[in-house]
């Protein structure tokens, strides 16, 4: 029941080239940058990502980015990444772009087992009519478009038809987490973290603290071990290393 690993290289040992991985953060917020960097050394490449975004400029996924590692991104948010902008338009990087609630449920869904469901979300839009630019050539034209989706009327009232999630592996960050995998996320942290934990088929955390087991009040668990296969606790520096995507210079 130990799943505490000894070091960050030794957690994403076994990510190899073409591997999914679900990614926790919103922003700069909960981001498992640690492990993110460890996995950039380890240099696995052709990922497929799903992350609510894929980080900032040298932040975040943004390093793996770069470096030309992730092949495709199943996201919510694209803004604020120049180098994501320039590949996906370049045809280097295909971008299935989701609504950000669905983007939440279909992590969700396929962390508990549940293959499909219907939404209303997208409906009368591309995203469920089908048309949005997946892949680009590089002359701009429109190499891979999305395809339409099944849609039914429930109450009177369209849904469209989404897939559950699930990826070969997971990367989350924690504010405390316990030898057996039971997980606290702190305030905003506590974003896309819990539910890439649950997608992943192996679920890797760093957690800034690290407790004995029976000192988490289960009450207080936002996280059950039973979705966390290993855990990396960090050091003090790594814990408070904490980028702000907007800093505030005047009183607002």
């Amino acid at each position: 029941m130990d799943k505490v690993v000894a070091s960050a290289a030794e957690a994403v040992a076994d990510i190899e080239d073409g591997a999914s991985l679900a990614v926790g953060g919103f922003g700069l917020s909960g981001v498992p940058d640690v492990l993110i960097r460890a996995l950039h050394a380890h240099g696995p490449g052709d990922l497929s990502v799903v992350s609510n975004n894929c980080g900032v400029d040298g932040g975040g996924l943004g390093v793996l980015l770069a470096a030309g590692r992730i092949v495709r991104v199943t996201g919510s948010y694209i803004g604020d990444n120049k180098e994501f902008a320039r590949r996906y338009l370049g045809g280097a990087l295909e971008l299935e772009l989701t609504p950000q609630g669905t983007l939440a449920e279909r992590l969700r869904a396929g962390g508990c087992g549940i293959p499909a469901f219907f939404t209303p979300a997208g409906v009368g839009t591309q995203a469920a009519d089908g048309g949005l630019p997946w892949r680009y050539a590089e002359d701009g034209t429109v190499a891979v478009a999305s395809p339409p989706k099944e849609t039914r009327v429930y109450d009177g009232r369209p849904h469209v038809l989404e897939h559950g999630i699930t990826t070969d592996f997971a990367l989350v960050r924690a504010a405390r987490g316990d030898r057996h995998g039971n997980l606290v996320f702190a305030r905003a942290a506590r974003n896309f973290n819990p539910l890439a934990a649950m997608a992943g088929r192996i679920t890797i955390a760093e957690v800034e603290e690290l407790v004995e087991p029976g000192a988490l009040d289960p009450d207080q668990v936002h996280l059950p071990g039973v979705f966390v296969q290993r855990v990396l606790p960090l050091t003090p520096a790594q814990a408070a290393d904490k980028g702000i995507e907007r800093r505030t210079v005047r009183i607002r």
